[in-house]
């Protein structure tokens, strides 16, 4: 959730500029350069932000994979087991399984986040009615 906020933080810093900037006093030309030129960052650092967040998803969905390798050894385990503590290994790996789970979701979610959880989602409205 933190990652949310720090992009949440970034976009919102992008649509202060676009409307801090928009507003000054330019002619016609420079003010329509100028708002191409800051629409293009904001879709790259948009696309940036996405991909960082994509390549934590593919990190987590790994690492859930190599679990997943550890976890075979449970088709060789009895309930003779002489060493009990192997099952509170085993239950250990998937209780990471569900966190790298959550925390691949999460990551996921942030691509593309409900348009509520950014804190300074009205500044989103004021850019978007600016474009216009």
């Amino acid at each position: 959730m933190a990652e949310q906020g720090r992009n949440c933080e970034t976009l919102d810093l992008i649509a202060r500029l676009q409307i801090v900037l928009t507003r000054t006093d330019l002619d016609c030309n420079c003010r329509e350069l100028l708002s191409g030129a800051l629409e293009r960052f904001s879709d790259l650092e948009t696309r940036r932000l996405s991909r960082r967040s994509l390549l934590r998803a593919r990190d987590h969905k790994d690492r859930i994979a190599a679990i997943l390798a550890l976890l075979s050894e449970l088709n060789q385990l009895t309930e003779n087991e002489r060493d009990r503590t192997v099952f509170v290994e085993m239950a250990l790996l998937l209780d990471e399984i569900g966190h790298s789970a959550a925390a691949g979701a999460a990551a996921l979610r942030d691509i593309d986040p409900p348009k509520g959880n950014c804190p300074r989602d009205e500044l989103s409205c004021a850019v978007s009615t600016i474009r216009r």
